[in-house]
Parts: structure tokens; sequence; C-alpha cells
């Protein structure tokens, strides 16, 4: 069920901060720091997926509970995804590259 909501959720900055239990401006710098991607829709207003959500609960607990710095932070996250990447293309029987 999280991957649906992942896939096709909308979400705006208050909403993002809501469920993360922060404030906007937590969120605006975790945009800053490249960690979270951002839509800008037509009224200008910033607009995330659900896939956000997840990420930004986990970059906010690295921050939180492990003291990591935002840059940290963001890579962390990158090393993270790479190591899932290669962990796929293992299960796929293919050679990462």
């Amino acid at each position: 069920m999280p991957e649906i909501f992942e896939q096709y959720a909308v979400l705006t900055v208050r909403d993002l901060s809501r469920m993360c239990t922060v404030e906007t401006r937590e969120i605006v710098e975790l945009v800053e720091e490249g960690i979270l991607n951002v839509a800008v829709n037509e009224a200008g207003e910033w607009q995330f997926s659900g896939e956000a959500l997840r990420r930004a609960r986990l970059a906010l607990r690295l921050h939180r509970d492990l003291e990591v710095n935002l840059a940290g932070v963001a890579l962390a996250l990158q090393l993270m995804a790479e190591i899932d990447g290669l962990r796929r293309a293992i299960e796929r029987g293919g050679v990462p590259s």
C-alpha cells in the first residue's frame, strides 16, 4: 500500500511538514540541500511526491537521531540509493556497472 501512496500522492510543503511533524522551514532546508525534489505548480506552490514523504522522514531521522548535518544526510541518502540499485541488479542476475 505505501508504494501506491508514494506513486500517486501530491503533497504541499504544509502537508509534508505536518506529516513529518516539523516546521515548514525544515522542509525548505531539505529542498535547499538537494535532499528533496520539488515541483512547482501553476500557482507557484511547491509540490512533493509521496516518495518525498518517505525520504523526508528518513532524512529527518538521520539528522535528529544521529546528529548528521544536512550535507551528510544528502550523501548518506545518495549512497543508500546506490546500494539499493546494486542489490536490485544483483537480484535480477545482472552485473552492476
